[in-house]
């Protein structure tokens, strides 16, 4: 049998974890978080493509392409969680589980941070465990994909 694929999607600037905001995002980068979910993915049973871009354009992409090849999609979609309908829309398209994910807790900053629009399409939303919340995601995942199973 082979496994669900999962896309891992990240935003903008996330690409710079470890050296930006320290204080906010900590200091592990995002190719930790990538090895430390592909170890999770695979106790979970999953696959999965982990990507990030910079750019609002390949993110939804990204989207679109999941359609036809993904089971859920893991987003930290960053700073355009709370900017783009774009990617709103596309995510409306997506029939698979969908879980927002954010490493600091939203809800704890500046206003600007609290409404995320996103979370519109979102099944579920993770925030504020750091880069813990991304082996957290994985494994909610999974029980929605059991759940939809059954």
């Amino acid at each position: 049998m082979n496994e669900p694929i999962i896309f891992v999607l990240n935003g903008p600037n996330l690409n710079l974890l470890g050296e930006r905001e320290p204080a906010i995002y900590g200091q592990t980068t995002l190719a930790e978080i990538e090895a430390a979910s592909r170890a999770r993915a695979a106790t979970q049973g999953l696959a999965i493509e982990f990507r990030q871009t910079n750019l609002e354009g390949v993110l939804i992409e990204s989207v679109h392409e999941a359609r036809k090849r993904a089971a859920g999609i893991i987003i930290n979609p960053a700073g355009y969680s709370f900017t783009s309908i774009a990617l709103l829309d596309s995510l409306k398209m997506f029939d698979g589980p969908k879980i927002e994910l954010h490493i600091s807790n939203i809800h704890r900053r500046e206003e600007i941070y609290h409404r995320s629009l996103v979370s519109r399409a979102a099944t579920a939303v993770i925030a504020g465990l750091g880069p813990s919340g991304y082996g957290v995601a994985l494994d909610a995942m999974r029980l929605l994909l059991d759940e939809r199973r059954t």
